[in-house]
């Protein structure tokens, strides 16, 4: 007899995977792909959007043939700030735009000029100046410069319930993906903010449904339970939320960090929007505060740096553990040595200045540079509550020197990780089910590990 599955596409910036859960939501199948990007009409780097659909439906048209699975539900988690534009006959009609990409200067200037104040602004959206990471710019942006590209929109839809709609034919959006610093939702009046309606954006969006929502849809001949597709944020924090009886912030790691505060709802405070925080969306549709940095990216550039540097394995630092001897040597006369190339910080010198013989020093000093500055943003997420416990999940929380560091420059607070995979895949499976996780639903699942401090303070 097939197991029953569900299957959850997952969709990331560097990796694009692919799920299969039990009814216990515990995994029994996995598969990744990395598609090279293509550019814009810009030249500006973008999602192989042709790609992305291929594999997609190729993935699940080959699994719903398996002899060993039958799937019985589908959902979509991805990330967020992007956006498919389509036509009355729901074809993609721009480029699937990389929410790096910078808005020219006089947009921006003309947007907050005739909506602003900016702070204002960003306090009821929770929604600091991102430029295209707020997606609603995005929209702005095409209309004032491509008018009648826009004026064939039918629907602009974020990238999970796009990739839900290839398979439902329905076309909506999810209340994650409008709430997470797009400048579109007014946290106040629990609505779209006044300019989307005075821009007629809100007529290129699509009707509005809760993530836990599914839609009944017969797929090759299958009837499959398809879910509109969740941000992978939200998705990532709901198996906390729904298990954990304690307050806690999310440290998601991967080509963002970014700390997620679930019990911080007050609007966003002065000191707030000067430390850029800014608010994602729960399924229930409470806002949660939430702080960001470049981490994954700027790991990823400065490792090219360093393997160069030292002539060593591009993969090489996979296998660095945390040495408490290398650590006491640099802190003792610690100074930053390492300029950023995506983030910036008011303690980098002008340029990276290494003065080490060996990469594995250099490799401690990069990640105590780094993980001041998590810890800065742990801060900035925290600072309303004064939360006292910590998951981390992604990328990051199989790092050793990560970790190791970590509980040092936070001694104070209760540090645990969970396993580097699953996050967002694993909440996208729940939020379309109607089971109650339990209590140790982390520890079974997410191998949920205590960790401690290397030195007593």
């Amino acid at each position: 007899m097939k197991k029953k599955v569900t299957a959850i596409f997952d969709i990331g910036r560097t990796n694009k995977k692919f799920f299969l859960f039990d009814k216990n939501f515990r995994e029994v199948y996995r598969e990744y792909i990395r598609l090279d990007e293509i550019e814009d009409e810009d030249g500006f780097p973008a999602e192989n959007l042709e790609a992305l659909e291929n594999w997609t439906k190729e993935v699940l048209d080959r699994m719903l043939n398996s002899k060993e699975y039958d799937i019985q539900k589908v959902n979509f988690s991805s990330y967020g700030a992007s956006m498919v534009h389509i036509d009355e006959n729901g074809k993609a009609i721009l480029p699937l735009y990389n929410y790096l990409k910078p808005l020219p200067k006089e947009i921006s200037e003309t947007f907050y000029n005739k909506y602003g104040p900016e702070n204002e602004l960003t306090r009821v959206t929770g929604s600091p100046k991102f430029d295209m990471l707020n997606s609603g710019m995005q929209l702005y942006w095409i209309k004032q410069t491509k008018p009648e590209v826009f004026k064939k929109i039918k629907y602009s839809l974020h990238l999970p319930q796009y990739i839900s709609y290839l398979f439902t034919g329905v076309p909506v959006s999810d209340n994650t993906s409008i709430g997470c610093h797009t400048l579109l939702w007014d946290y106040e009046k629990n609505a779209y903010h006044n300019w989307v309606c005075k821009e007629g954006l809100d007529e290129k969006l699509a009707p509005i449904m809760t993530a836990d929502n599914i839609i009944f849809t017969t797929y090759n001949g299958k009837t499959i339970k398809m879910g509109v597709g969740i941000h992978d944020s939200s998705s990532a924090l709901l198996p906390y939320v729904r298990s954990s009886k304690k307050t806690f912030v999310l440290v998601s790691t991967g080509t963002w960090s970014i700390s997620i505060n679930p019990f911080a709802t007050d609007m966003l405070s002065e000191t707030d929007i000067i430390n850029e925080c800014f608010f994602n969306m729960r399924v229930d549709g409470k806002p949660t505060k939430v702080s960001r940095l470049f981490l994954g990216n700027e790991y990823k550039l400065q490792m090219k740096v360093l393997s160069s540097h030292y002539n060593v394995p591009e993969d090489y630092h996979k296998t660095i553990k945390f040495d408490k001897n290398i650590f006491s040597e640099i802190d003792k006369d610690f100074e930053c040595m390492f300029h950023w190339c995506g983030i910036i910080s008011k303690d980098m010198p002008s340029e990276t200045k290494l003065s080490y013989d060996k990469f594995e020093y250099a490799y401690h000093q990069l990640m105590i540079e780094l993980l001041l500055l998590q810890v800065a943003s742990i801060k900035s997420a925290n600072s309303s509550t004064n939360v006292k416990r910590i998951f981390v999940d992604g990328g990051f929380s199989d790092n050793d020197v990560y970790i190791q560091l970590l509980t040092h420059y936070l001694p104070q607070m209760k540090l645990k990780t969970t396993d580097s995979s699953l996050g967002s895949a694993l909440g996208a499976a729940i939020v379309i089910s109607d089971k109650t996780l339990k209590p140790k639903f982390l520890k079974k699942n997410y191998s949920l590990k205590k960790q401690v401090p290397f030195i007593d303070k």
